[in-house]
């Protein structure tokens, strides 16, 4: 599949924009999660905060084939692990930037550390 096939149509890449937080689920028999999320060079990025044994990270890494939802929206994804140093670096801007009241400064610092860059997932349309 050429790169281009694999990018969120132009309305997706507006609603996945303007969102805060995406109702993430691999698989068919998962409820949604919601997470924060962030748009890099029309790519869609998450990052697990606690990757927990049982949470939805975990369970996109043994079953990368998913959904997501955003805005009432449903859309088939494929979970991809990150391993570019240099991607999951502009992630970490892209959060600190996207995310930057005084509320979320916690967040987006905890997220700019090793062990949660290292959980960086991009999600595809499926």
């Amino acid at each position: 599949m050429t790169p281009a096939a694999r990018r969120f149509s132009p309305a997706d890449r507006e609603r996945l924009e303007r969102a805060k937080i995406l109702g993430v689920r691999s698989g068919p028999a998962h409820k949604y999660t919601g997470v924060w999320l962030v748009m890099v060079d029309g790519r869609l990025f998450v990052r697990s905060w606690n990757d927990s044994p049982t949470g939805w990270y975990r369970a996109f890494r043994a079953e990368p084939a998913g959904s997501i939802s955003v805005e009432k929206v449903e859309i088939a994804v494929r979970a991809r692990q990150v391993r570019s140093e240099g991607t999951r670096r502009a992630v970490t801007s892209a959060y600190a930037e996207k995310y930057d009241t005084k509320a979320s400064e916690k967040w987006v610092c905890g997220f700019a550390e090793a062990h949660r860059e290292a959980t960086t997932l991009e999600l595809e349309p499926a």
